[in-house]
């Protein structure tokens, strides 16, 4: 069960993605002075203990799982907190990922739950069956201090219950200077720009619903519904690292925006697949650039497969603002129980103006172009 953490450097050619190495303790190994070795009963931490790298308060107990593995749970009013530095520099978008769980499992979906906080953000997270989440905490440089506050929430006024969260394995990653590539009109369309991976899971992060992309964990995309960002080391990934899985189906997806030229021509490529996680059956995506709307069905085995899709469309916004979207109306689930669905990336929007310019050559201008190479060449 036990997640190490992956604080790793990357150069990207977007922008700079890094895991931040600025949490103490994140995946809780280095445990309380004083905790009982060798036990795997939860240790109340109090007054007279300490949580390296953490602040606490209510009931929070330290906890070593039979791998040898170490996580906290968080009781009645339980709370950790660590303040970091953002970048000394340019402001940065810091994401979030982070382990939840429930001593109840399925029984507890409806008892507990998680809360993240942050100056910029805050996020409510259910604590049942094991699951990773990807949060958007916020943006901040200048060396700002920030305090990062995680946090119990029941239904329920038994000091005694079983179903309070377990939170494990947590990364914080930032993220600066997205551009759009040179042939592609959107940001982010490969969806390499998002929260950490944990190192050992095969789950995938999920990400809840998020209206704006300014507050979402996928950099620069609303997020309808729930979706998995999935990585190329447990999944079927199309192009890159990282993909969009679709698992909530009932018009659940994600949507942009890019700024085109009203009234010019463009083309709308995709690929949509499956994971490889098992998940069988027909898939049906509604893909939107401006007001063309397309419906496409794929025929999934859940052994990991892609295909290649595109058509055409006019920017037809007054605004400039053309919006993009993805939008499933299927929900599946694995022969595990484990809801699934279609796989959507490397998206890219291409502006259709060489392809209006080639056009623009008639015969008679290509004849006077050679008329004039020909009488040129007598001077050579």
């Amino acid at each position: 069960m036990k997640m190490a953490s992956a604080l790793v450097l990357q150069f990207l050619l977007l922008g700079f993605a890094s895991a931040a190495g600025v949490l103490q303790n994140p995946d809780f190994e280095t445990p309380p002075p004083g905790s009982p070795a060798n036990s795997t009963a939860p240790f109340l931490l109090g007054e007279n203990n300490t949580l390296p790298g953490w602040s606490f308060g209510g009931q929070v107990y330290y906890l070593t799982e039979s791998g040898g593995g170490h996580a906290v749970q968080l009781g009645q009013d339980g709370r950790i907190n660590q303040t970091f530095a953002a970048s000394a520099t340019d402001s940065a978008d810091y994401l979030l990922t982070f382990a939840v769980a429930s001593p109840g499992g399925a029984n507890c979906l409806s008892n507990g739950s998680v809360v993240i906080s942050a100056p910029d953000s805050q996020g409510v997270f259910p604590a049942g069956q094991r699951a990773v989440y990807g949060q958007f905490l916020g943006s901040w440089g200048d060396g700002e201090a920030i305090d990062l506050v995680i946090a119990s929430e029941t239904t329920e006024s038994d000091a005694n219950a079983t179903c309070w969260p377990i939170v494990d394995s947590i990364l914080l990653k930032s993220i600066a200077s997205l551009v759009k590539a040179n042939d592609n009109e959107l940001v982010n369309g490969g969806f390499e720009f998002g929260p950490d991976f944990l190192a050992d899971s095969a789950g995938g992060v999920l990400l809840q619903a998020a209206q704006s992309p300014v507050q979402s964990p996928l950099r620069q995309w609303s997020i309808l519904g729930t979706v998995k960002y999935i990585d190329a080391k447990h999944f079927f990934v199309p192009q890159g690292n990282a993909a969009v899985e679709i698992v909530s189906g009932n018009s659940s997806g994600i949507q942009t925006a890019a700024q085109l030229t009203k009234d010019s021509s463009y083309t709308l490529e995709f690929m949509l697949g499956d994971g490889n996680d098992s998940c069988i059956g027909d898939f049906e995506v509604r893909a939107q650039a401006g007001s063309v709307l397309q419906n496409y069905t794929i025929q999934s085995k859940g052994t990991g497969s892609a295909q290649k899709f595109s058509f055409k469309f006019k920017a037809d916004s007054d605004t400039g603002t053309t919006p993009i979207s993805f939008v499933s109306y299927t929900s599946s689930q694995t022969k595990d129980g484990v809801f699934c669905g279609p796989v959507v990336d490397d998206v890219v929007v291409r502006t259709s103006l060489g392809l209006k310019l080639a056009i623009q050559w008639s015969l008679p201008s290509l004849l006077l172009l050679v008329a004039y190479v020909m009488n040129n060449e007598r001077w050579i």
